[in-house]
């Protein structure tokens, strides 16, 4: 079994509040009366309050090259993921005592918001006493699903090696992506949508001697899939273009929840004999509002059961693959009990939905 043990996260130093946003976007893009009631009431209706960037506000006004963003990227990812782990490996709401950096065997760094090669992992090794034989494993382009795909990849590799130590980070810096001058509709809803997270999360191997570092109720990942639809590549994504990464956001994601993902769920459940009613809470990635509405009419629960999805959506945004992460930080700082269930839940470009069941021990 893998159990996850700590999470840390990293919180960029500038907050801005959603009707702050909506007024810079309404500067930065000049639009005329008509399409300013058309495209900029998806601020008010995202449900978010807050979002966090790594660059202040004046830098959106500003015209940035892609080789610009990109370094920022390398500087600031860096920064911001290293502290996400310090934050992780030496949290006393998780851990009895602080986890030592030797201690890790597998490195899993998950980002789609800039690219670094050598992958962002190497540059952390220098900056903090990793083992030089630790393994790595960089995944690039999953977007919203890679912190689910970096947990069931962790999970696969701990089962293989039930004595070792894995260390998933997900870095994403969306603000970096921004493009001033595309006026296209899924710019505008991905500008109401994203912000800056940082998440780090240890996950031990039930014959690790760190596993008793334990402090909390934790969850133990007991089953994972992953389905990707057939030729869907243009649901969500990026466009690689000389100003850099261009957003991909269709507006069918709602209706993918109730068919596709549905579907993935039901499928899931019924290998293993369990219904939604076995679930004390649904680890769900809040893509956004609608996506959450979609999900709670598939589960048929209340909000109660996705209290967390609609918090960290409301006070962080969307952070690409950090997102389930802070949703599962939130969970596991509860009192969870022996024999709880949840399912985790991320959707993200393929179009992929990636699905793990969690049980909780004390």
């Amino acid at each position: 079994m893998t159990y996850i043990c700590s999470t840390g996260v990293s919180i960029p130093e500038y907050n801005m509040q959603q009707e702050e946003v909506k007024q810079l976007v309404k500067k930065i893009f000049g639009y005329t009366s008509r399409q300013v009631d058309r495209l900029l009431p998806v601020f008010d209706h995202a449900e978010i309050d807050n979002r966090q960037f790594v660059v202040e506000k004046e830098w959106f006004e500003q015209d940035h090259t892609f080789e610009e963003k990109n370094n920022l990227y390398l500087e600031l990812a860096k920064a911001h993921s290293v502290e996400a782990v310090d934050n992780c490996l030496s949290n006393d709401i998780f851990l009895k005592k602080a986890i030592p950096y030797e201690a890790v065997d597998m490195i899993l760094f998950v980002t789609s918001s800039g690219i670094a090669a050598p992958t962002m992992d190497v540059h952390m090794m220098n900056e903090r006493p990793f083992r030089q034989d630790v393994g790595r494993m960089p995944l690039w382009g999953l977007g919203c699903c890679g912190g689910a795909i970096g947990l069931s990849r962790a999970h696969d590799w701990i089962t293989a090696y039930p004595d070792k130590t894995a260390l998933l980070i997900c870095s994403e810096l969306c603000s970096l992506t921004f493009q001033k001058g595309d006026v296209k509709k899924s710019n505008i809803v991905g500008t109401a949508l994203f912000g800056d997270g940082i998440s780090a999360t240890l996950l031990v191997g039930e014959e690790s001697p760190y596993l008793d570092y334990r402090k909390s109720s934790i969850p133990k990942i007991i089953a994972t899939d992953t389905r990707t639809k057939p030729n869907s590549a243009s649901v969500m994504g990026w466009d690689v273009t000389n100003n850099g990464l261009e957003v991909i956001f269709s507006k069918s994601i709602p209706a993918l929840v109730h068919s596709f993902w549905k579907e993935h769920l039901e499928w899931f459940l019924q290998e293993r004999g369990l219904n939604e009613l076995d679930f004390s809470s649904f680890i769900a990635h809040p893509g956004g509002k609608k996506v959450l509405l979609a999900m709670e009419e598939v589960l048929q629960c209340t909000k109660k059961k996705l209290k967390h999805s609609y918090h960290v959506l409301r006070n962080h945004g969307n952070m690409s693959s950090a997102t389930v992460l802070y949703v599962l930080r939130e969970w596991m700082k509860e009192t969870m009990h022996t024999g709880d269930r949840s399912i985790l839940s991320a959707l993200g470009p393929g179009f992929t939905s990636e699905l793990l069941l969690l049980e909780w021990v004390e």
